[in-house]
């Protein structure tokens, strides 16, 4: 069974822009966190509370000896999945069976960490109960949040977040440099006119414009943007003529939030009609996305996808285009995001008057988009960032409601844009789950990784929309890998279960989602939940004739029959079902997995040649396909093999192969498992340093898992035995220094000594080179890189050559020239440095 986690940098964010001066804040905010373990910075909106918090984690992570990690939540709106993203930005894999906020917990009861956690306003219950647990069961996390209000508990300390301080237009202005509001506007506007600075000439300009904009950081960062085409003083009488217009009547409002309006709806004025249109319909998108994303939520090819025009359209002018012209009063303040649960922003306060413009349904075409698109990123509406595969993108949370707000004016279109996103993210994760079982794997997780807050919207809208739960159902059951392989068994059984309940009836779809809770559950170690949904979905299989799904189905039986000790159960059912064959429609990893579990009993019952035989015939299923999750495991139970026939020497390499393979698709659960495994083996080839460290990696592995190893007496007793001979052999004291050094190593130092060679050097000297921002001497080609990464993905010369077509003989020029620069020995090494690179 997998277990993949794969990569998030969950560290602190990288900063894109310059940083203005906020001494005071940034002083008060270390002082705070040295003395209470719960501050919260408070502030409206665009005032720059994220990007404090980042400053003052930075200046303060050498206090905290397990790290400093972010969480964010901009685009969560489910309360229950809090402990999950908490969780997951800790690098944390829990298989337990306890309630996700008690098992985080016990995670981090004996850790010295900094949690920051991000935009928790619309989320305040969850946050503030995430916040508790925390206090009251560790002793070493402190939280540093961000919200627009406190979350409400005692322990709780306040630092406000003010609008940059302005100089008096009027006043002495020879100073003006020292103030970040100026400084922020110039840096901003020599982004766009460079050589722009600040002279005595535009200072009462700059500082008059600043100080109509209140400070606000993200007001003056968008007002900037219109340095292109304006000069200060054209920038400022048009933003006062707008900043009148838009607070007439809005007496109600804060004059914050009227400041950020008017320069919010100022940059959407400025924006075309097809840009208007694709900033509202971008706005269902709850996290970052990548262009293809954007075309197939904004564009559709035909009307009947979206809602027809509400009555207040304006029919087209004879041969024109026809625009969707809507009443426009005085603009309300930007909306308040939900409170705790409601999982969308809230609805304006008051309708618009005036003359609001968007494309009529069905809206731009898809060739539009991409130029909308740039015309947002040129105007500072979307933020451009780099991501997996490609370019992404997104919209800034403030930016976000008001695009969805205009959105929701037009009848039927929030509601159409929504369905468009669920459908895309249907068809996506349906592509990822053909191409599962293939050499794309690591790029398939990265790319579901950064699409987990929109594949999130579109299950929340299916299952929280009437008539569209089984489309919900579809999704979560096509996502059975991703759940299952990539650490997130958790969130699978949560979104599964609400699927599950919404679409009762008898349904493929139904089928499908019962096997993968089945497995799921098993993964959490919920044995008779595990049995009782596979018992309902292989009976709704066949009831269905669907021979794809039963035989999915027997698989999550015959796991439960293994991991429950029914060994002579479990090996008759996977003889039976690898004897068989793959049958029409299932998915190739899951046969794979068969005869992953067929060895693994073979191997518990003593028939280790046997259990050699199955693992090399899955072995040629696996290369066939340049398949890596599924070889990974194979080659343990491979290695596992040859322990027991007493092949030291094979079990070793065949454990070295495995533990490359699960460094690159990340499968944190599988690094655990064969760093005991190695460290057994080790100790029984007398390299008992070697192994005291691999068992401390393996214990600080495990300890982001499941401390008990899952109550495991298999696991556990191999663990016990190997600290037992190698305790022995070095004697308490040593034993105990080089079990602390492979706590300390990183996941990639840890694999990368794991991979070393007997009687090699320790890859700390050799083996596992300085990271790339060390590395001044190394300096691989394009083409040597590109073979260096494929050579970390496992592939031999001649699938080098192929995939890159070219001559072997080539590509074997490469390898060895690669080797020779980086002065390694071997192939693992080189995809050990690859993967640390990442």
């Amino acid at each position: 069974m997998g277990g993949s986690a794969p990569r998030r940098d969950h560290h602190l964010p990288a900063e894109t822009t310059s940083f203005v001066d906020r001494r005071g804040e940034l002083t008060q905010g270390r002082e705070l966190l040295a003395r209470a373990r719960l501050v919260t910075l408070t502030g409206p909106g665009g005032v720059g509370k994220t990007r404090l918090a980042a400053r003052i984690a930075a200046r303060v992570q050498r206090a905290f000896p397990d790290g400093v990690r972010f969480v964010h939540l901009s685009g969560l709106h489910d309360p229950a999945l809090v402990p999950l993203a908490a969780a997951d930005a800790l690098g944390l894999h829990d298989r337990s069976a306890q309630p996700p906020l008690d098992a985080l917990v016990d995670q981090l009861r004996d850790r010295r960490l900094l949690l920051v956690v991000d935009n928790c306003e619309h989320l305040a219950g969850a946050c503030a109960r995430l916040a508790a647990a925390l206090l009251h069961g560790t002793e070493g996390v402190r939280i540093l949040a961000t919200s627009r209000h406190r979350l409400g508990l005692t322990e709780e300390h306040l630092l406000e977040v003010r609008p940059l301080p302005v100089p008096d237009p009027d006043g002495d202005l020879s100073a003006a440099e020292g103030y970040p509001a100026l400084t922020l506007f110039a840096d901003r506007a020599a982004a766009v006119v460079p050589g722009f600075r600040l002279t005595p000439a535009n200072r009462a300009s700059v500082a008059r414009l600043c100080h109509r904009l209140d400070g606000l950081p993200l007001a003056i960062e968008l007002a900037a943007v219109r340095m292109r085409v304006l000069d200060v003083d054209q920038l400022l009488d048009r933003l006062d003529d707008r900043y009148r217009f838009l607070t007439t009547g809005s007496p109600a409002a804060l004059p914050r939030h009227q400041t950020l309006r008017a320069a919010v709806s100022w940059s959407h004025d400025l924006c075309t009609l097809p840009e208007r249109t694709v900033w509202a319909r971008l706005s269902v998108l709850a996290g970052g996305f990548d262009l293809e994303t954007a075309e197939a939520v904004c564009a559709v090819g035909t009307p009947e996808g979206d809602a027809r025009p509400s009555e207040g359209d304006v029919p087209p002018p004879e041969g024109g285009a026809r625009h969707v012209a809507l009443p426009h009063a005085a603009l309300p303040a930007l909306p308040a995001r939900p409170t705790d649960g409601s999982g969308a922003p809230a609805r304006p306060a008051a309708a618009p008057t005036g003359t609001i413009t968007l494309l009529p349904p069905p809206g731009p075409r898809t060739d539009d988009v991409l130029e909308a698109v740039a015309g947002l990123v040129d105007k500072s509406v979307l933020c451009r960032e780099p991501g997996p595969g490609s370019v992404r993108y997104r919209l800034l949370d403030t930016l976000r409601q008001y695009g969805l707000e205009h959105l929701r004016r037009c009848a039927g279109q929030e509601e159409a844009a929504r369905r468009r996103l669920r459908d895309w993210m249907v068809r996506r994760a349906a592509e990822c789950e053909h191409g599962w079982f293939g050499p794309g794997q690591p790029e398939t997780v990265a790319r579901l990784r950064a699409d987990r807050d929109n594949l999130r919207a579109a299950l929340d809208f299916s299952l929280s929309t009437p008539g569209e739960a089984v489309a919900g159902l579809r999704l979560a059951g096509t996502l059975w890998f991703y759940w299952h392989a990539c650490g997130a068994a958790r969130e699978g059984l949560y979104w599964l279960d609400r699927a599950l309940s919404a679409a009762p009836e008898p349904t493929r779809e139904r089928a499908r989602g019962l096997w993968v809770a089945g497995l799921l559950a098993a993964a959490t170690r919920d044995f008779p939940r595990g049995r009782r949904h596979a018992t309902d979905a292989l009976a709704l299989a066949h009831g269905l004739g669907d021979t794809a799904e039963a035989a999915h189905a027997e698989y999550v039986l015959g796991v439960i029959r293994l991991f429950g000790d029914d060994l002579p159960g479990a090996l008759r059912h996977f003889e039976a079902t690898v004897a068989r064959g793959p049958v029409p429609g299932q998915h190739l990893s899951l046969f794979g997995l068969d005869q992953v579990e067929l060895a693994c009993a073979l191997g518990f019952l003593g028939e280790a040649e046997r259990a050699v035989e199955v693992c090399e015939q899955a072995l040629r299923l696996c290369e066939r396909h340049g398949e890596q999750w599924v070889r990974s495991y194979v080659l343990r139970m491979l290695a596992l093999a040859h322990t027991v026939l007493g092949d030291w020497p094979r079990a070793e390499r065949h454990a070295r192969e495995a533990l490359r393979l699960k460094l690159a698709v990340h499968d944190v659960i599988g690094i655990a498992l064969t760093l005991d495994l190695l460290a057994s083996i080790a100790a029984e080839r007398g390299a008992h340093e070697h192994a005291a460290v691999l068992l401390g990696g393996a214990d600080r592995v495990w300890a982001d898992i499941d401390t008990g190893r899952w109550g495991s007496h298999t696991l556990n007793s191999v663990r016990r035995d190997s600290e037992e001979r190698v305790g022995r052999a070095l004697g308490r004291e040593v034993f105990e220094r080089a079990h602390r050094r492979g706590g300390a190593l990183g996941l990639a130092e840890l694999v990368g000594h794991g991979l070393r060679e007997p009687g090699r050097p320790h890859p700390q000297e050799a083996s596992v080179p300085p990271p790339p921002h060390d590395d001044t001497t190394v300096r691989l080609t394009r083409r040597e890189t590109e073979v260096a990464r494929l050579v970390a993905e496992g592939l031999a010369n001649q699938q080098i050559a192929d995939r890159l077509v070219i001559a072997r003989r080539t590509a074997e020029g490469h390898v060895e020239r690669i080797l020779s620069k980086l002065g390694f020995s071997n192939r693992s090494q080189i995809a050990a440095w690859m993967t640390a690179q990442r």
